[in-house]
């Protein structure tokens, strides 16, 4: 029990170093560029914006959403984001790929039942999860279309002979891409599926999201070492982020 206890301290202690010299950058959401689009993108980005600025629950000094951004700092194009990937993530995305799996944006109202299954692969993942989750079915999203490239809400997918078995959900907000939601089905997971999935979705917003310059996954801190580890293979690393909403 005290070796534990060390282990957990010595961990506090590395991720408050951590905290103390991350890199900042500052994010434009570009909330005034809203207003060509439909009320419903401008709503989410001044939500997400009032989300992500309110002082942390239980570090009252610092926002919700500052330290220990997981971000990766896209390039130009998607060979220098490949090239600058941990040989590892290069090989999961290969496999995926030499198994059949293609990656493509989606109509996530038209995989329901998929999503459904994804969700309830597993019991286990980064700890258990929610009953209620699990026995909840998938339910269709009414998000309007949008009209431009600088706030959307697409959703991406990996598929196998025309199913969805891995599936994503970004927010786009000015300079960002934040993947909200991510799941892959437990029996493709050894596939590369995920792997494969976030390569299509850097790939997409290299292409077709001009103004997006940070790809961001959730939080560094409070992540497990596991999940920490396969982030770094995809650059996402902690950043102090400060988020414009104009």
């Amino acid at each position: 029990m005290n070796e534990d206890i060390t282990k957990r301290v010595q961990a506090l202690w590395q991720d408050l170093r951590t905290a103390l010299t991350l890199p900042r950058v500052s994010v434009n959401l570009m909330h005034d560029r809203s207003t060509d689009n439909d009320p419903f993108y401008g709503r989410i980005t001044a939500a997400i914006h009032r989300e992500y600025t309110r002082r942390h629950p239980h570090f009252p000094l610092i926002r919700f959403l500052e330290y220990g951004v997981a971000m990766c700092r896209l390039p130009g194009d998607h060979e220098s984001w490949w090239k600058a990937l941990e040989g590892s993530a290069r090989r999961n995305v290969k496999k995926a790929q030499r198994l059949g799996y293609t990656f493509e944006r989606i109509d996530y109202n038209a995989h329901l039942d998929e999503i459904t299954a994804i969700h309830r692969s597993t019991t286990v993942r980064q700890g258990e999860m929610d009953e209620a989750f699990l026995q909840h079915e998938a339910q269709p999203v009414t998000d309007p279309p949008s009209r431009n490239r600088l706030h959307d809400y697409p959703y991406f997918g990996v598929l196998k002979d025309g199913q969805v078995v891995a599936y994503a959900g970004c927010m786009v907000a000015g300079e960002i891409m934040m993947i909200h939601v991510i799941y892959g089905h437990a029996d493709h997971h050894a596939n590369g599926v995920v792997p494969l999935l976030i390569s299509g979705v850097a790939d997409h917003a290299l292409r077709d999201y001009p103004e997006v310059r940070y790809l961001a996954y959730d939080k560094w801190f409070g992540a497990s070492p596991t999940l920490r580890r396969f982030k770094r293979k995809f650059n996402f690393m902690p950043h102090r982020v400060e988020w414009v909403l104009s």
